[in-house]
């Protein structure tokens, strides 16, 4: 049914990766499909737009994907899923865009993604899975 399903990461939220585990493992196994695993690096850009700044001296964004994507190949080994299946990305720029143009670009069949519970910066700013939800052109599944 799916031939290529994105899993947005965030490598700092080991809980919220902890959520989407079996779901992306039921998935996987029932189809053949490819599984994209993804982290985005929010760069100062995205960080201005939200009134927000770097308070320490920014290294160079390729380290931070270099290590963001270390650290993404480290929990992916936490996914039952054969490693011959697996993709890993790392990216920097907007979460929602970079996700969403990742979809675009793999022809995504589907996006499981995991959400916090709502709360009071949620609502002022939204969430990044609400976001792909919204824009997002193939199904998109929220695990709480």
């Amino acid at each position: 049914m799916y031939e290529s399903i994105l899993v947005p990461i965030d490598v700092s939220e080991i809980d919220l990766t902890r959520q989407v585990i079996p779901y992306v493992q039921a998935h996987s196994v029932l189809n053949t499909a490819r599984v994209h695993f993804v982290t985005v690096v929010p760069t100062l850009p995205y960080y201005s737009s939200l009134g927000l700044a770097y308070t320490a001296e920014m290294p160079k964004i390729k380290e931070f994907q270099h290590t963001a994507l270390m650290k993404l190949d480290e929990i992916v080994k936490q996914f039952n899923v054969p490693a011959m299946k697996i993709q890993t990305h790392a990216v920097s720029g907007s979460p929602k865009d970079k996700i969403l143009e990742l979809a675009k670009a793999i022809d995504a069949d589907l996006i499981i993604i995991s959400s916090h519970r709502p709360d009071i910066t949620t609502y002022l700013l939204g969430s990044t899975a609400a976001a792909v939800v919204r824009h997002a052109a193939c199904p998109v599944l929220v695990v709480r």
